[in-house]
């Protein structure tokens, strides 16, 4: 599986192998995987939204996803705090972490429910990315808006 894994976050296996932390995709399926969780609970809606988000927004198969978050929720366990993923985060371009952020909210809304605690992890990642609170907040109300409609 680790082969897989390697694979599909473009990791080199040779003797200079690289942290396969740094992965943008690793590091926003950590963190969704976080947040799916943060206030208690795991919902399958939140599961299921962590693996569409993620499929359609870094076009991996079902299989690649499954592999991602297996790894994304042993890297979430591991660290102590958001810095490790929100350093290779802050590196992308502002339209990839408006992204990350959108996804973030499509994961907060997907159980039609939003925590306090939910909130203040956006809030800070978005913070720790350079993503302005302006920008956090109209995409909180444009997902709100889209995960309403859907109802």
């Amino acid at each position: 599986m680790f082969d897989a894994i390697t694979r599909l976050l473009g990791v080199k296996t040779d003797g200079d192998m690289e942290d396969p932390l740094l992965d943008p995709k690793l590091c926003a399926a950590a963190l969704l995987v976080h947040l799916s969780a943060v206030d208690g609970q795991v919902s399958d809606d939140e599961r299921k939204t962590i693996e569409k988000t993620l499929i359609e927004n870094y076009q991996l198969s079902t299989a690649e996803v499954a592999d991602l978050v297996v790894l994304a929720t042993q890297k979430d366990q591991e660290a102590v705090d958001f810095y490790a993923f929100t350093a290779t985060l802050n590196k992308l371009e502002l339209d990839e972490k408006l992204n990350i952020i959108r996804m973030m909210w499509e994961v907060v809304f997907a159980d039609n429910q939003n925590h306090e605690l939910e909130d203040n992890m956006v809030w800070r990642v978005a913070e720790l990315i350079g993503v302005s609170s302006r920008d956090r907040t109209v995409l909180r109300a444009q997902v709100r808006g889209e995960t309403q409609s859907d109802s």
